[in-house]
């Protein structure tokens, strides 16, 4: 497949005229990857089954990871969900916002989109690209992050490029994206309350104080999903975002982490460090790959930077990599999620 590539400029005519092709694309059944505040997502009509398809396929992703539906404003909800006085309250807060919400989905919306589920999860992106992009296409886009299943989101169009090049009809290039991990994606369960599925920018404090209701965080935030179990939202049932080479989360001072992965050993390390600590690890593995995190407090720099060097790793020859364990509250949480899954739940504590 060709795949046009056009780099999007609200200053000029032609920049404009990219969003107007590519929104023409959605609607004749294309695949479009377009920029969002979170990572770039790769998107199809979200009311076409074939379509939603083709979104698999390119992305070689099992057809049971259900795809998130985008609109253009939050009232649009309704056309694709059985919305309430709960998701107005949500809206209202956070949207147009990198939040997500799960509800109980309307015939619009085929099952091929939803992963076959009876839900559908809906997100009203604050991007400029893709909101236009949504009002242009008069349709719902379904989109996923614009990545190989499995591999890190891609936070700019360059590592769009290298996994989506021949795989799609249109690429959007808007430069960087503002925060770096998904959208937070929370479900309105059938009593009104609420449980969080994916943590991402907006944290699970800033949702009880919004909405005054109760939240349950999910066990398959911190942990593995069920044997067997459907997975609810994306990112939850399959390894995601994990670089070639094994990663180990570790929880413990930076001595100590150097005296354990001195006694691993390996031949080519690369290690994830707070700015604090780099000069620590440079001193201690001067031969190893040492990446810089930001700094310890800084999550919001760390959750730009995570996908980016997880593939960035992957240019690297190395054996094994290392990196610290975030915590889990607040941005840290949504960290937490994305590393832990990266590294395939493999956390030793020093």
């Amino acid at each position: 497949m060709k795949t046009e590539y056009i780099k999007v400029d609200f200053e000029t005519e032609a920049g404009t005229q990219g969003i107007r092709l590519a929104a023409e694309c959605i609607k004749n059944g294309g695949l479009v990857v377009f920029p969002t505040e979170t990572v770039y997502g790769l998107g199809a009509d979200g009311t076409s089954a074939d379509a939603a398809k083709r979104i698999y396929e390119a992305k070689g992703r099992p057809s049971d990871n259900p795809l998130i539906i985008h609109i253009a404003q939050p009232e649009d909800a309704s056309l694709y969900a059985e919305t309430d006085a709960i998701y107005k309250t949500l809206a209202d807060a956070f949207m147009p916002g990198p939040l997500t919400v799960v509800m109980k989905a309307k015939e619009s919306v085929p099952l091929a989109t939803r992963g076959g589920l009876s839900t559908v999860a809906v997100r009203c992106p604050a991007h400029p690209v893709a909101n236009l992009l949504i009002r242009l296409s008069g349709v719902c886009i379904a989109a996923p992050s614009a990545n190989l299943s499995g591999k890190p989101s891609p936070t700019d169009a360059r590592q769009v490029a290298e996994d989506m090049m021949g795989r799609v009809d249109m690429i959007l290039d808007d430069g960087s994206a503002d925060f770096g991990l998904e959208s937070t994606i929370v479900k309105i369960e059938e009593d009104g309350s609420l449980t969080l599925l994916r943590p991402g920018r907006i944290t699970p404090e800033e949702l009880k104080a919004a909405t005054g209701v109760p939240l349950a965080i999910s066990d398959a935030v911190t942990g593995k999903l069920k044997e067997g179990a459907a997975a609810p939202s994306p990112g939850m049932k399959y390894r995601h975002y994990a670089p070639s080479a094994p990663l180990t989360l570790l929880e413990g001072d930076a001595e100590k982490c150097i005296g354990f992965i001195k006694n691993e050993g390996s031949a080519a390390i690369g290690i994830i460090a707070y700015d604090e600590d780099v000069p620590r690890f440079r001193a201690a593995f001067p031969e190893a790959r040492i990446y810089s995190f930001g700094k310890r407090e800084d999550e919001l720099t760390q959750a730009h930077e995570l996908f980016k060097l997880l593939r960035l790793m992957d240019k690297d020859p190395l054996t094994q990599i290392y990196a610290p364990l975030p915590r889990k509250s607040g941005i840290g949480l949504a960290l937490y999620n994305r590393m832990i899954r990266a590294a395939s739940h493999s956390i030793v504590r020093l």
